[in-house]
């Protein structure tokens, strides 16, 4: 008498690949109609500047890129955005290398220095500073931080002036791009610290745990297991604040003087940025000076999807540290 017994086949669940729940296809169908509308919006950006933009390049008899000067409505037209990029590019980039470190170190004192009381509060002023409009800035700049940055630009022009861009060769220290930039770097300063907070506390507690458990100080705790894991989402905020940087008109307008020079000694009352251009001259421009403002938008935006497709390009890099290797 045979014993075998015959495994009973477990019944399998009927799998209809074509039958999708109604709720998956609906959202599915959501979020790539999401993913599509954001893509036609930008290429219709794109697409209206370069056809507002087109009259301003034919009619143009100076050098759109090499031109330092901007008389578009002159006969014959002549401007150039070479003053207009060096303006945004530098003061972009000085507020950058002052609002980053500092924004990083409060991010860091905030998520694992300060007690819980102090990092509340701090943090609660960090996000309401962040939603503080442009404008109130730049009045604040223009009518308190200007007034008292004389002893600071000129202490640069004594005792740094063998650098270029702190000398300073006319003893006028207001509307310069130094003051616009520290303007633009307090302005950032929240938006990167707060993301960046954000991060910093994403990081598993078993690896602070881990790093501490080991023997590490809190510093090389943070410097081995917190940076490396926050690093992507740092970059992201960073580019965040400068994307904001590039494209900040009232602020920049408040405080700048409006001259179309390349000027390397920044403490010197010079500069003129994309955006604030735009501003001050859209209401007494003739047609070919709006096409010319146009025109000059259109490079911001090219330089702001250039910057971002760089940062990316970094963060990409970077995806061993994500949470998902965890």
């Amino acid at each position: 008498m045979s014993t075998d017994l015959k495994p009973l086949d477990a019944p399998t669940p009927r799998v209809q690949g074509s039958s999708v729940r109604m709720g998956d296809r609906v959202f599915t169908n959501l979020t790539r109609l999401a993913g599509i509308f954001v893509l036609v919006l930008m290429a219709a950006i794109g697409a209206f500047l370069v056809w507002k933009a087109i009259p301003a390049f034919q009619d143009n008899t100076g050098n759109f890129f090499t031109t330092q000067e901007w008389f578009p409505d002159s006969d014959p037209p002549f401007f150039g955005i070479a003053a207009l990029a060096f303006g945004t590019a530098i003061s972009s980039v000085m507020a950058m290398l002052i609002a980053v470190p500092i924004a990083i170190g409060t991010a860091l004192f905030i998520g694992f220095y300060a007690s819980r009381r102090i990092s509340t509060s701090l943090g609660f002023v960090i996000d309401v500073l962040a939603a503080v409009p442009s404008i109130i800035y730049g009045l604040w700049g223009l009518q308190v931080l200007m007034l008292h940055m004389n002893g600071i630009t000129k202490w640069l022009n004594d005792y740094l002036g063998f650098i270029p861009l702190f000398k300073n060769d006319i003893g006028i220290y207001t509307k310069s791009i130094f003051i616009a930039s520290v303007v633009l770097a307090i302005m950032i300063l929240p938006t990167i610290s707060a993301l960046s907070r954000e991060v910093f506390l994403q990081v598993p507690r078993a690896h602070r745990e881990a790093s501490l458990a080991l023997g590490a100080t809190r510093w090389e705790m943070i410097r081995m297991a917190v940076i490396p894991f926050g690093k992507p989402g740092v970059i992201s905020a960073t580019m965040l604040g400068l994307g904001r940087a590039l494209g900040e008109t009232i602020a920049v307008a408040l405080i700048l003087s409006a001259a179309f020079e390349i000027n390397w000694h920044i403490t010197e009352p010079s500069g003129n940025t994309f955006a604030a251009n735009i501003a001050l001259k859209w209401n007494e421009a003739g047609p070919i000076g709006l096409s010319a403002l146009i025109a000059s938008g259109l490079i911001l935006f090219i330089i702001t999807l250039v910057v971002n497709m760089i940062a990316r390009a970094i963060i990409a890099k970077h995806k061993e540290f994500s949470g998902a290797n965890g």
